[in-house]
């Protein structure tokens, strides 16, 4: 039975003197992939960050019980000259259980091994991150990701501007992790990527627009 993992009402919320939401009410089913999609300004960033935990909220309340969320952010607003190797990048999502100083486990290097190879970056592991493609960059952000095992995934138009193969992992992988009971939201301007996903929300000028099943949603766009 489909339940509500998410549950948004009333919510307004921008960035600093800009109102971006506006009384948006919505809902994310729990071990699914929501597709959130709008027009550039319509607010979609914006929501992911409130449920990231970054924009916060003037007004209305966000309410689940899955924890801290994994958020997936373009490969773009990572400095591509970081200097550090795709693995240590990975390793990097551990911190959450973790933290920064202590040292990882023995089950967190099986944990980083796994998340390599489901995105297919074993052999790239010990590669710079400024030495990679930006399709290899946003598959390394998403193992990162992976490596929280957390059970709200959030993603900011991940395969934006990428080659089919790494846009082809990214959907792979999205899909096997929502099959596991992860919460899955992402943003994106891909129709066929948001016609794969299992619900859909539009947005427009920071107001919910259409919920629903995708083939219902996305006449509206």
């Amino acid at each position: 039975m489909q339940h509500t993992a998410v549950r948004i009402d009333h919510l307004t919320a921008g960035y600093a003197r800009t109102t971006v939401l506006r009384e948006l009410s919505a809902t994310l089913p729990g071990g699914q992939i929501t597709a959130l999609v709008g027009p550039n300004g319509s607010g979609k960033s914006t929501l992911l960050g409130v449920l990231a935990g970054t924009v916060t909220i003037d007004s209305g309340t966000v309410a689940h019980t899955l924890g801290r969320p994994a958020f997936v952010v373009q490969h773009t607003a990572i400095p591509p000259t970081l200097p550090i190797t795709v693995r240590e990048a990975v390793a990097m999502g551990r911190w959450a259980h973790r933290g920064p100083w202590r040292r990882l486990t023995r089950d967190d290097r099986a944990l980083i091994g796994t998340c390599l190879e489901r995105m297919d970056l074993t052999a790239l592991a010990t590669r710079r991150l400024d030495t990679l493609s930006g399709g290899q960059r946003q598959r390394t952000l998403l193992a990162q990701a992976l490596a929280q095992q957390a059970e709200l995934l959030l993603l900011d138009e991940p395969a934006t501007g990428l080659d089919t193969a790494s846009q082809a992992a990214i959907s792979r992988v999205l899909a096997e992790v929502a099959a596991t009971g992860v919460t899955v939201m992402q943003a994106t301007h891909d129709r066929d990527e948001a016609a794969r996903a299992d619900h859909c929300l539009l947005l427009r000028e920071g107001q919910l627009i259409a919920a629903g099943r995708p083939e219902e949603v996305l006449v509206s766009t």
